[in-house]
């Protein structure tokens, strides 16, 4: 714990401290909001599960502990648990002859309460200082990569770059996900870096790199990804694929505000996509068209953000505001809400270029016939590129987290290692 002037966790020297009022504030909206909810009973006892020590595979080396951000509730909706002793707010410990016959509520097959889930939905204040910590740290990380890379490194150099940094220069010893750091037609994997593609590729001249890295502290995540040429100069291709990526991501941060259906945010980057393949010559023909064959989806086979906050992917559920999302091109979107002040999101469009999605949509007379097949047959292999962002809604429009080089000429000066400041976008606040 860190000594100051409000108590505070750190892990000392520039690291940021974090109030352990944040914590105790969280507890007393999670209750005020339950006492408001008839569902729950007058009594009822909220439980946090706590993590577990555990070991690799039975040996005596143990995996490094990380807590459980989430906030479980049995089945039985009027009854909240918690499978450890925590302080309440008036100081008193819960002990555990409290939670005698606890089993009886299976624990073990738990969902998130509706409360629960809206406490996360909505950052407070003090969440926001850390996120914006975890945002500052990861995004120097990322710059030091761009400058750093060369042709003929390995993947996983840039891994441990990012990873050395975060840690020695933040204090984050945990990452929020497994780093995904990929290299020309890797790109084209959406969760790269897994197990068993542990980004291993040596990096060629000509190649696009996409590196999706964010570090965590104390369980607040970061979600960054930057897109650039491993040799530090666009082609005249990627150029144009890249720019395309940046103005729909633009324009989705532009249009953000209270009251937007995130689902409409989504269509207008898949818009924004065909308009500008059309534009390269991939594609042709009605936008329009284009849109009702669900062609978007081709391109971009994933939702265009996501609720960020203790864990990379946040809660999100089905709280009051939901609406179902059934179009086939929106997929990954199954619901959604409006955007309101205080909600934390990934901005993460892309467009990629994956085999089987592109022979499945040559196949379907319904989408096929967009196509210029000659045009498209240069792009085979390419990869793709992502650009994600950290945004909060604020009451007027968003708050960007990230700050990384971001338009092609940003990004060729910070890769030829200059240190010149670049203009940070900046949308409606």
């Amino acid at each position: 714990m860190a000594s100051s002037a409000r108590p505070s966790f750190s892990l000392g020297n520039e690291t940021l401290q974090v109030p352990l009022a944040l914590f105790a504030l969280n507890r007393r909206r999670l209750c005020e909001r339950l006492r408001k909810n008839a569902a729950v009973q007058a009594g009822s006892v909220v439980v946090l599960q706590g993590g577990e020590e555990t070991q690799r595979y039975c040996t005596d080396t143990s995996v490094i502990f990380r807590q459980i951000a989430s906030v479980l509730m049995s089945k039985n909706p009027s009854v909240l648990l918690t499978l450890r002793g925590v302080n309440t707010d008036s100081g008193s410990v819960c002990r555990e002859a409290s939670f005698e016959g606890i089993s009886k509520f299976s624990v073990n097959n738990t969902i998130l309460h509706p409360e629960i889930v809206e406490c996360r939905v909505f950052k407070t204040d003090m969440e926001l200082e850390v996120l914006r910590y975890t945002n500052r740290i990861s995004s120097e990380a990322h710059r030091e990569v761009m400058k750093a890379i060369k042709v003929g490194m390995k993947e996983y150099e840039m891994e441990s770059l990012f990873q050395h940094y975060c840690y020695s220069r933040g204090g984050m010893r945990h990452n929020s996900y497994t780093c995904i750091c990929c290299s020309g037609e890797n790109a084209a994997v959406l969760h790269y870096g897994h197990a068993g593609a542990p980004n291993d590729r040596t990096i060629q001249d000509g190649d696009m790199c996409l590196f999706d890295m964010g570090g965590e502290y104390y369980c607040f995540a970061s979600d960054i990804t930057c897109s650039f040429p491993a040799n530090g100069k666009f082609t005249e291709d990627q150029k144009a694929i890249y720019e395309a990526v940046l103005r729909s991501c633009r324009a989705v941060m532009n249009a953000m505000k209270p009251g937007v259906w995130w689902p409409d945010m989504h269509r207008l980057a898949d818009r924004i996509h065909l308009e500008e393949l059309t534009r390269i010559g991939i594609l042709s023909g009605s936008v329009d068209a284009m849109v009702q064959a669900h062609m978007g989806a081709v391109f971009m086979p994933h939702g265009l953000g996501h609720f960020l906050g203790l864990d990379v992917h946040d809660v999100g559920g089905y709280p009051e505001g939901v609406k179902r999302i059934d179009e086939p091109g929106l997929r990954s979107l199954r619901t959604a809400r409006q955007l309101q002040p205080g909600m934390v999101l990934t901005v993460e469009p892309g467009i990629y270029f994956i085999d089987h999605l592109l022979d499945e949509a040559l196949a379907n007379q319904a989408q096929a016939c967009f196509f210029n097949r000659e045009v498209l047959q240069r792009f085979r292999g390419f990869g793709g590129v992502r650009i994600e962002e950290d945004v909060v809604v604020t009451d007027t429009g968003m708050e960007l987290l990230t700050c990384v080089p971001r338009t092609v000429e940003e990004i060729e000066a910070c890769m030829a290692g200059s240190d010149k400041a670049f203009t940070s976008f900046s949308g409606p606040k």
